[in-house]
């Protein structure tokens, strides 16, 4: 269990910066071009309600890949496991993020895992609703509550950026479609994706989210079980196989939490039973993954024996 000193974690964060000089924002999306990549930040929500932080950490940044572990424990209390893993499958993959490449050669498209691109549009497409506003605010709303905070919204710049830029995205819809594992039109899919991926939030609010996974769903301050364990524990297990992109073994060897990140520089870390991580690092290493927030996590690990292995 980490020493609760912001002292210690600046000193932590101080020399995980060191390497931001041989990372990459995430310019293939415009409005995330714009990030500072020597930004640096994070906050330790413990369940008794204490937080400690180092950095900006009130600096906002679009969850991103994040989200996909949100919307799948939205979408499990929505549809259940049987119906979910119809359409998507729970093996970890070698391949970016973004590649179509397994969907061509696996029979029936069916996407390998929930955390990469092809997976977590099938997720999204799953969401309840009666129009992509009714579906996004459902998600939102669930947002609210893990984080605690009704003020958390879209950032419409990111959302509009993405939307404009995301032919991939809409390619792994075409192809999802021809194989009727989704349904809907892909325009209205990617409006509510982007969106998905839009929403903009803290590190503080990061690191609270991370709590009530860690804590098996259960919000340790109202006492209130917002995900059942079940489907908090399906959510944390993709976290360790898949959460990292290509580089999640690697992880689980180096690091050894659940975590997801996301493109925009956040990382969302889950230590069982102890606290929730929110981290915010915009320059990137070549998979995709923050490259301070990383080495931040390693030293954290390290000094405070934070693996589960």
């Amino acid at each position: 269990m980490p020493c609760r000193s912001n002292k210690e974690l600046n000193t932590m964060v101080i020399s995980a910066k060191e390497c931001t000089a041989k990372g990459k924002v995430a310019d293939y999306i415009p409005a995330l071009g714009k990030a500072n990549p020597n930004d640096l930040s994070i906050a330790i929500h413990f369940p008794d309600g204490e937080c400690i932080s180092a950095g900006d950490v009130q600096k906002k940044f679009t969850l991103q890949s994040v989200s996909k572990v949100i919307s799948l424990a939205l979408v499990l209390m929505d549809r259940g496991r049987g119906y979910v893993f119809e359409r998507v499958g729970m093996e970890p993959t070698g391949d970016p993020f973004n590649s179509i490449a397994k969907l061509e050669t696996m029979a029936p498209g069916k996407p390998l895992n929930p955390m990469i691109n092809a997976g977590a549009l099938v997720v999204t497409h799953m969401i309840k609703g009666t129009s992509v506003e009714d579906r996004f605010h459902r998600l939102l709303s669930f947002i609210h509550e893990l984080a605690n905070d009704k003020t958390i919204n879209l950032c419409e710049e990111v959302a509009s950026s993405e939307f404009e830029t995301a032919y991939l995205n809409r390619a792994l819809c075409f192809f999802l479609k021809q194989h009727q594992i989704i349904d809907e039109h892909v325009e209205e899919l990617i409006d509510l994706y982007t969106k998905q991926c839009s929403i903009e939030m803290n590190c503080l609010n990061l690191a609270r989210i991370g709590l009530v996974f860690a804590m098996d769903g259960r919000d340790p301050q109202s006492g209130r079980q917002i995900i059942p364990i079940d489907v908090a524990r399906i959510c944390k297990t993709f976290m360790v196989t898949c959460g990292m992109y290509n580089a999640s073994g690697e992880f689980a060897i180096k690091i050894g939490i659940p975590a997801k990140s996301g493109v925009s520089g956040g990382i969302m870390g889950s230590v069982p039973g102890k606290f929730g991580i929110g981290i915010f690092g915009p320059a990137l290493d070549e998979k995709g993954n923050s490259i301070a927030g990383i080495r931040l996590l390693e030293l954290l690990s390290k000094t405070y024996k934070l693996s589960m292995f």
